[in-house]
């Protein structure tokens, strides 16, 4: 099964709760009316695409129908579709790997598939020839180091860990020395998801920063943050946090199979200014790519 299919199957049930709902409305629909509008804004809210987001969509739909471009509600799909699609576009490069190690900080909470997207990220680019290395900076949560080393051996890349409950900081100095001494290409660096409150945890990630930055001055050249598409808006609260504490240059959104709130991939990029970078459709090693908006929408928006 290509990756596009695997998409495709696991947005069905964000098919169910938007896309199919949507061509609900329009096949009973005879007219863009008032009725009409207000129900495509309850679906749209509905599909956790966010009141920010929605209420874009919404004034990009009536002046398309004042200009004529919208006429009937059959027209209104393909118009959605388009929108979407320009509303996801990446500008430039996905991720910008322009060190020598290359420093890449994951954060999100405990939970959202940290630690195997290290793994999955570890293996994407050691496939394309890169030297791969893995700081386990998370020392508090049990076992967290056992469970990276796992996937380092999985993925067939060195993973450097202390002790539990050692200093993260210490953790990734190391890593970062070991990086530089042994010509890595890329460090991925691993950080405790708790929210125990923002003061700590804003504290602990300028640590980890000023260890990183005396060693190589541009780094981390990536912040990505781990969300997990089952929370819909509950990862947007939880990305706000992160924006306040860390430098978030994009976002990996785990668990898209089998959710009904794929929508939120679309209010991430409206009401946080962030793309989504990666996207994990499963459990295997190769359920894990770089987000294409347009098969994303393809996938979405295509029940056949």
């Amino acid at each position: 099964m290509s990756f596009f299919e695997k998409l495709k199957n696991g947005l069905s049930k964000t098919r169910e709760n938007f896309t199919e709902r949507i061509e609900e409305l329009i096949g009973g629909s005879v007219a863009l009316d008032d009725d009409f509008m207000e129900e495509l804004e309850m679906l749209l809210i509905a599909g956790d695409v966010g009141m920010k987001t929605t209420e874009k969509i919404m004034q990009a739909m009536h002046k398309a129908i004042v200009k004529r471009e919208i006429k009937t509600p059959d027209e209104v799909m393909p118009f959605l579709q388009k929108y979407v699609a320009e509303l996801l576009h990446v500008e430039g490069q996905r991720m910008h790997l322009t060190g020598k190690p290359s420093v890449v900080l994951v954060v999100g909470v405990n939970g959202v598939g940290k630690t195997t997207t290290i793994g999955k990220l570890s293996n994407y680019y050691r496939l394309l020839g890169y030297k791969v290395m893995i700081a386990a900076g998370d020392t508090f949560r049990a076992a967290a180091a056992e469970q990276l080393k796992i996937w380092g051996e999985r993925a067939q890349v060195e993973v450097i860990a202390h002790g539990e409950g050692a200093d993260p900081a210490a953790v990734v100095f190391d890593g970062v020395k070991a990086a530089i001494a042994r010509n890595m290409g890329i460090l991925f660096i691993d950080t405790a998801g708790r929210l125990h409150n923002k003061s700590n945890l804003m504290k602990e990630l300028d640590k980890i920063h000023r260890v990183i930055q005396r060693e190589i001055p541009a780094a981390p050249h990536e912040t990505l943050l781990v969300l997990d598409a089952t929370t819909g808006q509950n990862a947007i609260s939880q990305a706000r946090i992160f924006l306040e504490t860390a430098n978030v240059t994009g976002v990996v959104l785990t668990k898209l199979d089998g959710t009904a709130k794929g929508g939120v991939v679309i209010a991430i990029k409206e009401e946080l200014g962030l793309d989504v970078k990666w996207i994990g459709v499963g459990e295997g090693m190769m359920d894990f790519r770089p987000f294409e908006p347009e098969s994303f929408v393809k996938a979405l928006f295509t029940k056949n």
